[in-house]
């Protein structure tokens, strides 16, 4: 017989307050001390029932997403240990309610106090040897502060035991996210995740968080582990990336790699009137001048990788642009609406080497620096760059700047500029499964010189008429930043058609 379980699609957020409680003494000075306040140390996440949990503790991955939300349930025909378990028929790549299965057990109260635990275990059999995706904690919906989980767990077709280690139990006082798996979907090769096992059933049993003082921290890293140099400048902030885990299980003897969050390290910076880390790994250049090096630990490990920041003061923002916004049709400017555009990197591999622009939203890309009055600023980020293109070809009606008599880009070049260097401007128009023309505009290292302004920014208004070709400007396809490697680094901001 199965039983059901509510599945819940809305988020309770129940909020506690800290208890300040106030003592008063008769002979002695009037004092007040703040008691931190204190959260439950329940370890059962799961035996024959959801444990400190209500009936609806499970939360699916969106469904847009591809969730199949009708493939978690729970068993009474199997067990680990008592008389229930939690079954889950992973879809096959084409079901049409969702091809993978996966999502949170959620503590809807205060949270509970993990510290005095450092893993969490499971129990788990599959139908087939097949594989778990992902299973993990510290994902609540809510902050998602503290995720860490497995990737890739083998199961067998016996009961196993499984452990996730937490990477540092002192920073978990008050988790809400008990539990996460995923299981199922394809990737575009049709070797996803769960490997070639079409609509499997796997059950999960006896989860909880435990003590078990056998995991061995063996390696950690930040920017995988690289020594990165960075020059940037002040008010921007970015976050530490490349984070990594390396555990020993010393119950197994196997070295497994974790998933975390990069606010499970402990970070140190060497002159923090530079650049300044916070608890998140968020960094923030704060000093006008100056270097310092970022580095971290986890609990009390030394992680390799390191940053060092030299700030080259206050940032150099792009002209403002002043063209009357009714002349203007724009593809990525924080002064006007811009068309919809379907990328600012197309990422096409294996021939494209550019990184950068990978949002579609122009408040989502590389670089964000405010103004000194508060305005954003958005500015992308072309690392690596061959060739990269502004894509619209998905947008309806197609982009039409057939009134337009120029074309507008600021780009600031990252890097000394040698002669022989070039950024060639190519638009190319038509639809992306048809007829396409193009026609290009070169801009030589003298080109990026002369029309460079005090604050480094190359700044353009080329006419339309000077792009070589046949392109229809009625049918705006793509915009092309092309220099084959010779410049590889360079922002772009303000680019747009307008009518002189």
């Amino acid at each position: 017989m199965m039983k059901n379980i509510n599945l819940v699609k809305s988020k309770t957020i129940v909020l506690f307050g800290l208890l300040i409680v106030f003592n008063f003494g008769c002979e002695r000075d009037l004092t007040d001390q703040a008691v931190p306040a204190t959260f439950p140390n329940t370890a059962d996440i799961y035996t024959d029932n959801p444990v400190g949990l209500t009936d609806e503790f499970f939360i699916s991955f969106d469904p847009a997403g591809g969730a199949n939300t009708g493939a978690f349930d729970t068993d009474d025909n199997e067990a680990y240990e008592g008389t229930s378990s939690i079954r889950i028929d992973v879809p096959a790549s084409n079901d049409p309610d969702g091809n993978f299965v996966g999502g949170i057990f959620k503590d809807r109260g205060e949270g509970r106090d993990l510290t005095g635990y450092d893993a969490l275990t499971f129990w788990a059999k599959g139908s087939v040897t097949g594989t778990l995706s992902q299973v993990g904690f510290g994902t609540d919906f809510e902050d998602d502060r503290y995720p860490a989980s497995r990737s890739d767990i083998q199961l067998t077709t016996n009961w196993k035991k499984y452990i996730v280690p937490i990477p540092d139990p002192s920073k978990l006082v008050q988790e809400k996210g008990m539990f996460l798996f995923s299981a199922g979907g394809f990737d575009i090769l049709g070797d996803g995740p769960n490997g070639n096992e079409i609509g499997w059933i796997f059950w999960l049993d006896e989860i909880r968080f435990e003590k078990l003082g056998t995991n061995l921290t063996v390696g950690a890293e930040i920017f995988e582990g690289q020594e990165i140099m960075r020059d940037e400048f002040i008010d921007t902030a970015f976050g530490v990336s490349g984070v990594a885990h390396t555990v020993n299980l010393g119950s197994t003897g196997e070295n497994i790699s974790m998933n975390l969050s990069a606010a499970y390290f402990d970070y140190e910076s060497s002159n923090p009137s530079v650049a300044d880390v916070n608890a998140d790994g968020d960094v923030e250049v704060i000093g006008l001048s100056g270097t310092t090096t970022i580095t971290a630990s986890l609990e009390g490990f030394g992680a390799n990788g390191s940053l060092t920041v030299t700030s080259n003061g206050i940032f150099p923002h792009a002209p403002i642009p002043a063209q009357n916004a009714t002349n203007v049709v724009s593809l990525f400017s924080d002064s006007y609406t811009n068309v919809p555009v379907r990328h600012y990197n197309g990422f096409f591999l294996p021939f494209q080497t550019t990184q950068g622009g990978a949002g579609a939203d122009p408040n989502n890309v590389d670089l964000q620096v405010p103004y000194p009055d508060g305005s954003p600023d958005n500015i992308i980020n072309y690392t690596a760059l061959n060739f990269v293109s502004i894509g619209m070809y998905e947008s309806v009606p197609n982009v039409d700047v057939s009134a337009a008599t120029h074309l507008h880009v600021d780009i600031f070049v990252r890097e000394d500029i040698e002669p022989g260097d070039f950024i060639r401007l190519e638009m190319e128009s038509g639809t992306f499964s048809g007829p396409t023309a193009s026609g290009s505009f070169l801009l030589n290292s003298t080109a990026l010189m002369d029309n460079m302004n005090e604050d480094g920014w190359t700044v353009l208004d080329i006419p339309l008429s000077s792009f070589s070709g046949n392109i229809d400007f009625t049918s705006l396809g793509q915009l092309f930043f092309i220099s084959d490697g010779t410049i590889s680094d360079i922002w772009v901001d303000n680019v747009y058609y307008y009518n002189e």
